[in-house]
Formats: C-alpha cells, structure tokens, sequence
C-alpha cells in the first residue's frame, strides 16, 4: 500500500512588491506538482494550495499562515508532513532533493534513485 504524501503551498495572489519578477505561489505550485509528478512518478502525492488571506479553519493551517502574515517566513512556503521543505523563491532542484531526503516517498523506483544520486 502507497503512503500518500501531503503538500501544502501556502501563499497568496497578490505578489508582494519584491516579488515582482517571481512566479506567484499558484505558479509555484503547478509547476511543484509536475515536477514531483515527473520526477517520482510511482509515489501518491497530493499537492494543496492554501491561500493565506483565506485559510481553512484548521489549527496547523491557522498557525502556518500565522508565522507567514507575522513576516516569520516568506510565501510561498512549501510544507509536507509538518516540515517546512521551501519558503521564498523554491528552487526546483533543491525542492526535490529535499522531498527525496526527508523519506517522504515510498515508491521510488530504481532508476530515479539513480538518477538522483
């Protein structure tokens, strides 16, 4: 049976204006979810967007957004199973790296461990 793995961007439309030649957080988490989707295609892997202006009425969720509107953390953040793997700019490579490192997937298959190494 395959772990499903649970990704949450948080992050908001409006690009601060630093932001202005970044990818907004929606743009983040497209392209985060064809990568991961591309690069462990054997591994269930749910990526949820969670705007910080209008949050699900959840603790983790509530205390998350909390530390990014407090400016603790830069959105977009990318969390999976309570760890924060991305906050700011992710870079694609990293992202995955860390994905792969925190043994967050289950299936990988042989030939993209691999490839990763």
């Amino acid at each position: 049976m395959k772990k499903t793995v649970e990704l949450f961007i948080y992050g908001a439309e409006i690009l601060c204006p630093s932001c202005v030649n970044m990818p907004s957080s929606k743009d983040t988490e497209e392209w985060l979810r064809a990568a991961l989707s591309r690069h462990f295609p054997n591994q269930a892997c749910t990526v949820t967007y969670i705007d910080i202006f209008s949050p699900p009425e959840d603790e983790q969720h509530l205390a998350m957004v909390h530390q990014i509107i407090e400016d603790e953390l830069f959105y977009p953040v990318v969390v999976a199973n309570q760890i924060i793997l991305a906050e700011g700019q992710p870079r694609l490579k990293k992202s995955l790296l860390l994905f792969r490192n925190a043994r967050l997937y289950t299936c990988l298959s042989k030939e993209r461990e691999s490839d990763l190494k």
